[in-house]
């Protein structure tokens, strides 16, 4: 009995190892430049892969990071939240109404382009020091790609799906609820995943504003030990956590998308 090798084959078992072999490169990469055969500065060696890993063993072992951990996923959670009530709403008004997209395009578009770091004093200064000024930051991050792209979702409804709606005497409400949002999921799904790469970006910055937990606070916390090692540990927890929700919802969208597709051509 033969095998059969089609070069489609040949390209799926090149494919799978690629991503194992690009990590064993940035490994090496941090090998050489952190090994102590090239210099004698003992506080880079701190940072070195085997003192990193052995620090990364430690801190999920002894269950340190895992509050931290959890409270950071919290605040996530809480800010993308109260992104998602702010943004899809609003952003299904602009999308329905062209007076309202032009009236207040240029505003968004001015808002959007301050970072949300720079609200830090503000925030502090009318919130307090805590929590409340972490989850303003964490739902100014995220609201805008959420409201864009449910926007842009509103826009790209298939306008023959309008009109069947109002041939059958849909009200608004029924042609939003029934038409609109079922066919703008996708690009929501899109504003979340783009939304949680903002959020993760700014939740350890935000961690810094005074709070006793949290990713941040903990790489604050290492750093004044001089912990260096558990510094780039958590530096990985935080990587690794942050490629997980994104590949969460990366799953979301294409099986979304997928059955959109099934829908349409069954």
């Amino acid at each position: 009995m033969t095998s059969t090798f089609t070069p489609s084959t040949a390209a799926f078992r090149l494919k799978l190892p690629l991503p194992l072999f690009g990590l064993a490169g940035g490994i090496v990469l941090w090998w050489l430049f952190t090994t102590p055969l090239w210099h004698s500065d003992l506080i880079v060696a701190d940072f070195s892969p085997e003192r990193t890993i052995a620090a990364l063993v430690q801190l999920v072992s002894t269950g340190t990071i895992i509050p931290h951990i959890q409270t950071s996923l919290r605040r996530v959670l809480i800010g993308l939240v109260a992104a998602i009530a702010i943004g899809v709403p609003l952003g299904l008004f602009v999308g329905l109404s062209r007076r309202l997209e032009r009236s207040t395009s240029a505003l968004f578009q001015f808002i959007r382009m301050i970072s949300p770091l720079s609200w830090m004093p503000i925030a502090v200064m009318a919130l307090g020091i805590g929590d409340l000024p972490v989850y303003f930051l964490l739902t100014v991050a995220a609201v805008f790609p959420i409201l864009l792209n449910t926007t842009a979702g509103v826009h790209a409804v298939d306008h023959r799906w309008l009109l069947l709606a109002r041939s059958l005497c849909a009200t608004q409400w029924e042609t939003t609820w029934r038409v609109i949002i079922p066919a703008i999921t996708a690009h929501v799904l899109t504003g979340l995943r783009l939304a949680i790469g903002i959020i993760w970006l700014v939740l350890v910055p935000a961690e810094m504003l005074g709070v006793s937990a949290g990713l941040g606070y903990y790489i604050l916390d290492t750093r004044d030990r001089l912990a260096y090692s558990e510094l780039m540990a958590v530096i990985l927890i935080i990587g690794a956590i942050g490629y997980g929700l994104d590949s969460s919802l990366r799953f979301a969208h294409q099986q979304w998308t997928h059955h959109g597709q099934s829908q349409t051509y069954s």
